[in-house]
């Protein structure tokens, strides 16, 4: 290094040293702490970086258990989940370190955000756990078809993401639902793929009295087995359930494989394709129908203008 330029870096030193105190010198004491300017930019540039060193790092985290193929699902997010927090808490402390900032007032700090945690910040923890408790027993994992209360009944949606606060359901009608984690942890949940995928769809049909029953068994069965998402095993099957008031009441029991492609739609077409096979062969599907008795009586007999 030549002396021009060893001149130079000293140079620029002193200006940043001249620098440094012109900054230190806009501050004030607390107790034993030392406040100025100087160390609150210090704070903020360290507050930044770090904050930008543990997105990063969770951003690479989320990389490379993406492409983590020999896991699955609900593995992937788990460790996703527990590698970020483990950054983000390493970011944590060492910012702290770099800060300076004394571990014994770190401490009665953690004590007062643990009683932050405690009363404000409760549903919220309780639904991190909660996330990390579905991902760890695999009750509920991304790509599970589970059935959701909108309301107005049960829809039926799959599971898109599992947060930190709440899992992410869509449904067919193109609507998403966010469901604290805590409530599905809680309480009942109908999971259509939690050991299998396969869900069997009961579709009910009412023919008239009078009806060759042989016969609609065989044409439900025909209808059932065109429909293409039906499985060929186990088939389709039909069951008289019950003697109704309007006509015989029927039940088809199909199976199907892919829930998450919905249920209406096969409903649907076994409806249809049924609806022109008993068009075909005569068989008849009754409306409801009600007899009115009148017991007669001189007035009814006055009101007819009967003697």
């Amino acid at each position: 290094m030549s002396w021009t330029q060893h001149k130079a870096e000293r140079a620029v030193t002193r200006r940043i040293n001249e620098v440094i105190d012109w900054l230190d010198d806009f501050s004030f004491d607390i107790g034993h702490y030392h406040i100025s300017l100087f160390n609150a930019a210090k704070m903020v540039l360290v507050v930044i970086a770090m904050f930008m060193l543990a997105r990063i790092g969770s951003r690479l985290v989320r990389y490379f258990f993406t492409r983590a193929t020999g896991l699955d699902a609900a593995q992937r997010v788990l460790g996703e989940k527990l590698v970020s927090l483990f950054v983000w808490a390493m970011a944590f402390f060492i910012g702290i370190d770099l800060l300076g900032i004394n571990f014994t007032a770190l401490t009665v700090f953690s004590g007062a955000f643990g009683l932050a945690i405690g009363f404000g910040l409760q549903k919220t923890f309780g639904n991190l756990i909660a996330g990390l408790i579905l991902l760890m027993d695999r009750s509920i994992k991304p790509g599970d078809v589970i059935a959701v209360n909108d309301g107005k009944g049960n829809a039926v949606g799959q599971v898109r993401k599992i947060g930190i606060r709440a899992v992410s359901v869509a449904t067919r009608d193109h609507r998403e639902y966010l469901i604290p984690n805590e409530i599905l942890m809680t309480t009942q949940v109908e999971n259509w793929s939690y050991s299998s995928t396969q869900v069997m769809l009961t579709i009910p049909v009412t023919v008239a009295y009078g009806t060759d029953i042989d016969l609609a068994e065989r044409l439900m069965l025909e209808a059932s087995r065109a429909a293409p998402r039906v499985l060929v095993e186990p088939g389709p099957s039909v069951l008289l359930t019950a003697l109704g008031v309007s006509g015989i009441e029927m039940a088809i029991y199909v199976t199907i494989a892919d829930p998450e492609d919905g249920t209406a739609n096969v409903r649907s077409q076994v409806l249809k394709r049924l609806w022109h096979l008993f068009q075909e062969h005569g068989i008849e599907i009754p409306f409801p129908q009600q007899d009115i008795r009148l017991r007669e009586t001189p007035a009814l007999r006055g009101l007819l203008g009967q003697t």
